[in-house]
């Protein structure tokens, strides 16, 4: 008895996994998606017609920022647990941006207070 055991070649087959290469598509960040959303509808432009996109472009969830084949793909993706906590997340206040990141690690401008006297 005892031996290695006989799965430990899975480790192998770790990044062929869906999860793993969904990453590889660019996605925009959650700020990017929020303004998106704040726009009114008449400044949302209508979705051009793109042959390397699935559906050609015209079926587009905008929270979740993807493209679907048809429509009843996306009425599916609709109903998932995943897009309805991404338009939780939208609804709710404003996520950081990148200049509030910079801003907490202390890379943006100083804030040196009002300028008080100059010396000529």
């Amino acid at each position: 008895m005892g031996g290695k055991c006989p799965h430990r070649s899975v480790k192998k087959r770790r990044y062929s996994h869906k999860q793993f290469r969904r990453t590889k598509f660019l996605v925009k960040g959650d700020d990017a998606v929020y303004d998106d959303l704040l726009k009114p509808e008449e400044q949302r432009k209508e979705l051009p017609v793109d042959e390397d996109l699935p559906g050609m472009g015209q079926y587009y969830c905008m929270h979740c920022d993807r493209y679907f084949a048809n429509v009843t793909v996306r009425d599916e993706h609709f109903k998932t647990k995943k897009h309805r906590k991404r338009v939780k997340i939208m609804m709710g206040p404003k996520p950081h941006t990148q200049l509030d990141a910079d801003l907490a690690a202390g890379m943006g401008m100083p804030d040196n207070g009002p300028k008080l006297m100059s010396m000529s």
